[in-house]
């Protein structure tokens, strides 16, 4: 008897039912089971994909890249990993000729992140006080490069306190940190919100281009994979969760549904509203069933023999690379064991 066939003996429910189909579908091979071909990039290519108005999607570059281009030049969300800067900023230029002013990073991990240092170098701060002014760090004076954004925890993650090793290099540093739910900034004839949505970490950002409709989310959405949540960095399934809720309140669907608020994810193809809801009730069931289990006292081990991601795994699992189905799982579970709304019944 299977694991799940144990479980469900105990416990009769909706959640026992779909684990049961799900388990005859992995087991019969059945032709209709539904594996999404996904399209990939060559390794050392970005492809350039236009969303709306001003805004861009580089695809490629480790994890997606937005680009929003107008007369007071670039804007970026994400610089991509550190070996793909100079294939990125080859397509920022077939984009736009313009200064790049600003880097936007949505959290600070390496696919997102690595190539901050040298983009930035690429590009120049807009001056609002000359370089003799006393208030400009004496580490700026007479270095131009773009200023890269975050909200305030993604700095301290990337630098250290006195005394300490820091992560990263001082170039790669956020030198524009927000510690408030958002950040506005006029550019390009579009209000901007860069706004704290904690899901992943406990310092995620997303930028809403209000004029264009579009919504840059970094890693709270990704189409190929279940979410990359990281317990140390604050993140949970739960917050993953309230981040999905608040992208869902900002997105408007077309009359039938599809289009309407474009959103650019962390990975994979560009998603609108139905994609967000859809993402987030497969965190919401996995979290459920995952949660249920952790009340009837099954541990780590067995709920990860359970597979109660299995109906998802075609789509978004995997057992190898660098987060796979069980790392997910591993997770979600940690997450509950932190949260007092986990506890047993």
């Amino acid at each position: 008897m299977s694991v799940v066939s144990r479980y469900c003996s105990v416990v009769a429910s909706a959640t026992c039912a779909l684990l049961m189909v799900a388990e005859s579908v992995h087991s019969q091979s059945a032709p209709w089971a539904w594996a999404p071909p996904i399209h990939t990039i060559a390794r050392g290519k970005i492809e350039v994909l236009p969303v709306r108005g001003n805004v861009h999607m580089l695809v490629g570059a480790g994890g997606n890249i937005t680009v929003h281009a107008g007369n007071d030049g670039v804007l970026v969300v994400d610089a991509g990993a550190a070996d793909m800067t100079e294939q990125v900023w080859s397509a920022i230029q077939t984009i736009s000729r313009r200064p790049l002013r600003y880097i936007v990073n949505t959290s600070e991990r390496e696919d997102y992140t690595g190539g901050n240092e040298a983009l930035a170098l690429k590009g120049s701060t807009v001056p609002f006080r000359p370089a003799e002014d006393a208030r400009v760090s004496d580490g700026m004076r007479g270095i131009q490069k773009a200023s890269i954004i975050s909200y305030l925890t993604v700095f301290e993650r990337m630098s250290a306190p006195t005394g300490k090793v820091a992560s990263r290099a001082e170039g790669a540093w956020p030198d524009n940190t927000y510690s408030t739910p958002q950040k506005k900034l006029p550019f390009n004839e579009e209000p901007i919100v860069i706004m704290h949505v904690p899901s992943t970490t406990d310092g995620h950002s997303i930028v809403y281009f209000r004029t264009s409709d579009v919504i840059s989310v970094g890693d709270l959405l990704d189409m190929t994979a279940y979410p990359r949540i990281d317990i140390r960095a604050g993140g949970s399934a739960d917050t993953v969760l309230e981040g999905l809720n608040r992208l869902i309140e900002l997105t408007v669907p077309n009359r039938k549904s599809e289009a309407g608020t474009l959103v650019v994810p962390g990975r994979g193809r560009l998603a609108d509203q139905p994609d967000v809801v859809y993402y987030q009730q497969m965190v919401a069931i996995v979290r459920d069933r995952v949660k249920d289990m952790v009340g009837r006292g099954m541990t780590l081990e067995q709920i990860k023999a359970a597979r109660p991601s299995r109906d998802y795994d075609l789509r978004y699992g995997t057992d190898t690379g660098p987060w796979t189905t069980s790392m997910f799982i591993e997770a979600v579970y940690a997450g509950l064991a932190q949260n007092p709304r986990a506890e047993r019944r």
